[in-house]
């Protein structure tokens, strides 16, 4: 047995239920359908729609751990599964957790030097927050 499938079998997936009451505790955003972990990101534009899925991509490569993502012009659409163990894993909450905080992260609301994205400026529009 390879060490990617002896690594899989060790791996804890968990049941619909399960998932449902993490994702509504841990990932209110997030939901589950036909056994993926999803979540939609709203944008303004394709190429805000380009930056939520080059962020995904950075996330997802160091994390070793690929989601299947869908986009259109103005949305992002983000599915998480572990191939391996046939199922959601750890691994996949961990990933959405750090995508959420990434992509919803709203500097001008932390109230630090960085200003965000300016909101009333369509020329400047990026994410849907929601």
């Amino acid at each position: 047995m390879s060490e990617e499938k002896q690594a899989a079998a060790k791996e804890r997936v968990y049941s619909e239920a399960e998932i449902t009451e993490r994702l509504q505790k841990e990932l209110p955003k997030w939901w589950y359908e036909n056994g993926w972990i999803r979540r939609k990101y709203k944008t303004h534009s394709w190429k805000s729609t380009l930056m939520v899925i080059n962020t995904v991509g950075h996330l997802a490569e160091a994390a070793w751990h690929h989601p299947d993502i869908a986009a259109s012009y103005a949305w992002v659409e983000v599915k998480l599964q572990n191939h391996a163990a046939k199922g959601i894993t750890d691994k996949d909450f961990e990933l959405a957790r750090k995508i959420e905080s990434v992509v919803g992260w709203q500097p001008g609301k932390e109230g630090g030097a960085l200003e965000g994205t300016p909101s009333t400026d369509q020329r400047f529009a990026y994410i849907k927050y929601d």
